[in-house]
Parts: structure tokens; C-alpha cells; sequence
């Protein structure tokens, strides 16, 4: 077996790039490729098989691996290359990893076999390059040993060791390391082991050194990445988004619709005490006959409020009213309507009428003291104030308001009381978000409209991340020369992805914007109008309830298409559509007419959402869809 098919290569791409102001360095262009390319046409002659290690602009790293898969962190937060090298781990399908920064495109092509040589010759579990370095302030000086742990050649079987390590909050190279039995190799040339952090060096290296050659075989394809599966880009997000941390505390009336940041444990039973379910008798379940009737004697009367306290004689009965106080000694209520006869202080309880124990509410039927109430995460309803309220609970730990910021972008746009130019509209989408923002609890940001300038909107989205959680922006997105959004996305910050297996909606970008050491989130929406609706209904808005700490996930119904609806494998299609009851009480479910992603007619219309999957076909009338309820969220 060759010592190339016992080895996958690990390209480490998964840093913020934090000196060099924070974009994705292996995506930079350097001699007419990306240095990821470079660092991926020079690992590849010396691995059997490729991956790449990315947290930031997926689809772009896919595009360059080809088939070869691209991996995100198992850790959250930009853990640092040891995360990196743990998913690596976690995938590698051969005995051996090598590791290779995305930033160093001038590393030897012998570098497999010299690590792998150590390796043998010391019985190690790994094998690193150092280099002699000279301090360039101090030329006079004596050289020293300079270590590169990027540059690694790993046994698989360590991953339980590194995955030990991770657990107990540990992130350097150097400490992992040491856990190890180490073969360090000496390598003569230290400038191939050079990476480049800041945008200076790249273009002094772009200048002055030879890169290396982007062979043929793995690297980048023409054109952009196919759309991403709506699938994968709910999951991605997910995978990304992590809650806020600030909690702050609120009087159970300003509680509404905010998120329940710790359990509320209640301090009472609920029921407080033994109590009656229904208006009627209050007795004793001993005293019930056998057979025929007995004569209870109403010796007294309780009202919730007034409980009566008197100990009950054999048949002797109090007349009780719902949610007062069980008697002394009683155990069971007979609901007055199933008394035999009632005359005066005298009811006739006839043999087999209830059994004994029936109509009692028990101390902590409801809950329990020390019990859950409701727990983290519930957006509070009405209800949920009620509950607390009855637990004497007058404040509660809540997430903080998201905030996030939004605006639309074009030339074409107008607001409400602006001259209607040839060619303009009414900007419609921000008053639409507003809409679904303030219905989910937001606290919203509206920065209204941005041309289509690049420097206007750099600087909006620049504004926005320093004042807000998440920005949400509409229009921008698409494939057309004016739309900046994606572009801008990339240069201060990153794409995740900007195009999706879907319809409408198929423009939508998601990813990180940073302004200084504020970040937020940004969804780039389309600017078509009902695309606006079903992009955020999908997408931003399980993203922002992740954030406020909530529940996200959307519940569907099964409903029969009333009439045949086309529909295309490959792509996910929302289409709007009207709910109803059929004729044998079943739900059935009809299009609101024509779909086109700007008749915003047709989601005013509209009480629920068809789903077609993306490997659906076209849906025969009478076959059965996956409907999504616009009622509360839309």
C-alpha cells in the first residue's frame, strides 16, 4: 500500500481572519486563484483524499472542493484549529491526517513523506515542521527552533485523546501536543512554511513569491455553486445561531410575549389544598349505601373563601360549592343534580349514584411545590401570566429584546408620501417586516430605504451591526449588476450561502456582518414582495426565535389539494393557499390563484402555505400536502 493511500490532507480554513480585518482569508484572490486553491493544488498530489475545514462561506469552499466534503466545527464560537483538526479526525477515512493552513501556500511537496518518515523512525503518534528563524531586530542573534503544529502529520487513533482534551475547555495546539509522543522534523527552507495573516503580506507575497502552481483535478469550478437545498440551509443556520445571554428581570405585566430565560418553580401545590370539583355534597365515601337510598343530614355550607371546618358525623353532609375547601374528615362529592331527593336540610343518596373518592380536586394535582411550572424557553401567553400569577409570582427572568435593524434597498423605492416617479413603487417590504418583526416580540430598527450604492450600503449595514442583533435587509441579493449586498457581505464579513433550491425566494443570503467589535447576523431577503414574506416566514424567523432563546420549530397539517398543482423535483416550493373543511370534515386546501413572487394579492389572500419538497413532483387533486398556518405568524 502507498503511503499517499493511507493519507487524507485537512485544509484548515475555519479562522475569523481576525488581522486581516476579519474576512475569510482563504478565499482571497493571490496569483489567479484563491490561497485555499493553491494550499488545495499542492496537498492533493500528496493524499489520497481531501477535506476542508470552513465555518464561513460554505458554498464557496464546496465549489473549490468538488466532490471532497467541506466541514464546519463540531464546536461552536470559532474554536481554533484544534476544532478543525477534531471534525478532520472525526471524518478521516485512512490511518493518517495531514493538516495544512489555508494561508500557507508555499509548503513543500515532499511534506507527507518527510512527516511520515519521522513518524516511523521515532514509533510517534505525530510528526510536526520547525524550522531555524532568524529575529529580524536582533540580526546578530543566534537562530532559533521555530514550530509549525499546523503543519501535521496526525494517527487517527488520537481523536479520543483530542476529543478528552476539548472537554476539559483546552483549545492550543501546543497543549494538545504535549499529550503526545512528538517527531519533530527539520525543515531547511523556512519561508515555505510562511503564512500570510494581514492584507500587506498578501500583497507583498503577490508581489514577490512564487505560488504554488494550481494543478489540474480538484479546485475551483466556473461559475457559482448550485443552489443549496432549503433543507441544508435550515440546518446550517441552526448549527450557527446560539441564543443571547442577557437576561434581565420584569414585572410579571410587562412579561408578555418576552422569552422565559429559567424555569419557574413553583412554590406552592396547585391546588393549594383538597378541594371540590363541582358544585353539590360534600361526605364522607363510608357513608355511600350498599343498596337503596340513605338520608344525609346538610349540617353546614363551604364556599371557596369559606371553607367549613366542623368534623362530619355518620351520614351527615355539607352543601360545597367548586373550589372550596373538602370538609374534615370528607372524601367525595355527590354533584348536586345526582342527589335521589333534596328537601330541606335533607338529600336522599340512592345506592351506586357516584363512587367514593369522585369529584375531588387533590393539593398539587395541577402541580406540585418544587415542581416545573414552565419552563425555560416558553414565550409567555395570557395563560402563562395567569399561571404564575397563581403561584404569587409577581417577577420573572426573561431573554433580553432582540433587536434587530432593517431596510430596503433600490433606487425604485419610495416611501409612503414621496412622488411616485415613472419607474418607482411604494416600498411595501419594510412595512411588511415591521409587521412580522414586532408580531414576534423584535425590538425593531427601521432604517428605511438605501439606494443602490455600494459605499450607502456598506455604510447602513456598518450602522445596523453596531446597533443591532440581526439585520434584516430586502432586495440586493439577486444576480443583477446592481445588487451589492452579497459582495459587501464577503468583504466585511461572510456568506454562508446567497442562493437556495427554492421558490419563491431563491436569492436569500445569510451570513456575518462586523462593524469595529459589534457583529450581527444578516439575512439578505429578495426584493420581490410575497418572496420577502416566505423567505422571512422560513428562514429568519426560526433564526430569530433561536436567538430569543424560544421555540422554532413550525408545525404543519396534512390537507387534501383540492385541484392539481405542477411542481418541478429539485427545489422547494411555497405556494399560497386557502385552507378550508371538505365536505366530509376532512382539510382540504386550494391555491389562492396565480403565484408569481410579486402578486402580493395572493398573501393577503392566503391563510396557510403549501409545501412542496424538494424531491416532489407534481401533486395530483386529492393526493395529500404538507401545509404551514399563517395564523399568529404572518
Amino acid at each position: 500500500m502507498s503511503l499517499k493511500s493511507k493519507v487524507t490532507g485537512l485544509i484548515l480554513a475555519g479562522g475569523r481572519g481576525t488581522r486581516m480585518g476579519r474576512v475569510d482569508k482563504g478565499l482571497q484572490p493571490f496569483r489567479g486563484a484563491t490561497l485555499a486553491a493553491h494550499v488545495l493544488a499542492r496537498l492533493s498530489p500528496q493524499v489520497a483524499t481531501v477535506a476542508i475545514n470552513a465555518n464561513r462561506n460554505l458554498p464557496q469552499y464546496q465549489a473549490l472542493a468538488g466532490e471532497s466534503p467541506v466541514l464546519p466545527d463540531y464546536l461552536d464560537g470559532f474554536a481554533g484549529p484544534l476544532a478543525g483538526l477534531q471534525i478532520g479526525l472525526q471524518f478521516c477515512p485512512t490511518e493518517l491526517l495531514l493538516t495544512a493552513p489555508c494561508d500557507s501556500p508555499f509548503f513543500p511537496t515532499d511534506l507527507t513523506e518527510r512527516l511520515h518518515d519521522a513518524m516511523l523512525a521515532q514509533d510517534a503518534d505525530m510528526a510536526m515542521a520547525v524550522t531555524m528563524e532568524h529575529d529580524p531586530e536582533q540580526p546578530e542573534a543566534a537562530p532559533y527552533r521555530q514550530s509549525h503544529p499546523v503543519f501535521a502529520l496526525l494517527k487517527a487513533s488520537v481523536l479520543p485523546q483530542l476529543d478528552a482534551y476539548l472537554d476539559t475547555g483546552a483549545r492550543r495546539m501546543e497543549g494538545f501536543f504535549n499529550t503526545l509522543k512528538v517527531a519533530e522534523v527539520l525543515f531547511e527552507d523556512s519561508a515555505a512554511f510562511s503564512n500570510i495573516n494581514t492584507l500587506e503580506e498578501l500583497h507583498h507575497h503577490e508581489r514577490r513569491a512564487p505560488a504554488a502552481p494550481v494543478a489540474s483535478g480538484p479546485g475551483p469550478r466556473d461559475g457559482d455553486p448550485p443552489p443549496m437545498p432549503v433543507a441544508d440551509a435550515q440546518r446550517l443556520i441552526c448549527e450557527r445561531i446560539a441564543p443571547v445571554d442577557a437576561i434581565e428581570t420584569l414585572p410579571l405585566l410587562a412579561a408578555l410575549d418576552r422569552v422565559l430565560a429559567a424555569d419557574i418553580i413553583s412554590p406552592i401545590n396547585v391546588p393549594a389544598y383538597d378541594n371540590s370539583a363541582m358544585d353539590g355534597y360534600a361526605l364522607r365515601g363510608a357513608d355511600l349505601p350498599t343498596d337503596g337510598a340513605i338520608k344525609f343530614n346538610v349540617i353546614g355550607i363551604a364556599y371557596a373563601g369559606h371553607p367549613f371546618t366542623q368534623a362530619l358525623q355518620a351520614n351527615e353532609c355539607v352543601r360545597i360549592m367548586t373550589g372550596a375547601p373538602i370538609p374534615p374528615g370528607c372524601d367525595t362529592v355527590l354533584p348536586q343534580e345526582l342527589a335521589d331527593a333534596i328537601e330541606g336540610d335533607n338529600v336522599t343518596i340512592a345506592a351506586n349514584t357516584i363512587r367514593a373518592g369522585a369529584n375531588l380536586r387533590r393539593a398539587g394535582e395541577d402541580l406540585k411545590a418544587g415542581g416545573i411550572a414552565i419552563a425555560t424557553g416558553k414565550l409567555l401567553r395570557p395563560a402563562d401570566l395567569g399561571l404564575v400569577a397563581s403561584l404569587g409570582i409577581g417577577q420573572v427572568s426573561v431573554k433580553r429584546k432582540l433587536k434587530v435593524a432593517f431596510f430596503s434597498t433600490g433606487d425604485e423605492l419610495r416611501s409612503l408620501g414621496d412622488k411616485l416617479d415613472e419607474g418607482c413603487v411604494y416600498d411595501s417590504n419594510r412595512y411588511t417586516l415591521f409587521g412580522m418583526l414586532t408580531r414576534l416580540g423584535c425590538e425593531v430598527i427601521d432604517m428605511g430605504v438605501v439606494k443602490d450604492d455600494s459605499q450607502a450600503l456598506e455604510a447602513a449595514l456598518r450602522e445596523a451591526a453596531s446597533k443591532a442583533d440581526a439585520i434584516i435587509t430586502s432586495g440586493g441579493v439577486s444576480e443583477g449588476a446592481a445588487d451589492y449586498t452579497r459582495d459587501i457581505m464577503a468583504s466585511i464579513g461572510d456568506v454562508a450561502f446567497w442562493k437556495l433550491a427554492m421558490r419563491p425566494g431563491r436569492p436569500l443570503a445569510f451570513g456575518r456582518v462586523q462593524s469595529g467589535e459589534d457583529s450581527a447576523w444578516l439575512f439578505g431577503l429578495p426584493g420581490n414582495p410575497v418572496a420577502v414574506m416566505v423567505s422571512f416566514y422560513m428562514f429568519a424567523r426560526p433564526a430569530l426565535l433561536r436567538m430569543m432563546g424560544a421555540e422554532s420549530k413550525l408545525q404543519t397539517v396534512q390537507a387534501r389539494a383540492v385541484e392539481a398543482i405542477r411542481k418541478r423535483p429539485g427545489r422547494t416550493e411555497y405556494q399560497r393557499g386557502i385552507l378550508s373543511t371538505g365536505s366530509d370534515g376532512a382539510p382540504q386546501v386550494r391555491l389562492t390563484g396565480a403565484q408569481g413572487s410579486g402578486i402580493l394579492s395572493s398573501m393577503s389572500e392566503a391563510n396557510c402555505i403549501v409545501v412542496l419538497h424538494h424531491d416532489q413532483a407534481n401533486v395530483a387533486a386529492g393526493q395529500t400536502v404538507d401545509v404551514l398556518l399563517f395564523d399568529g405568524l404572518i
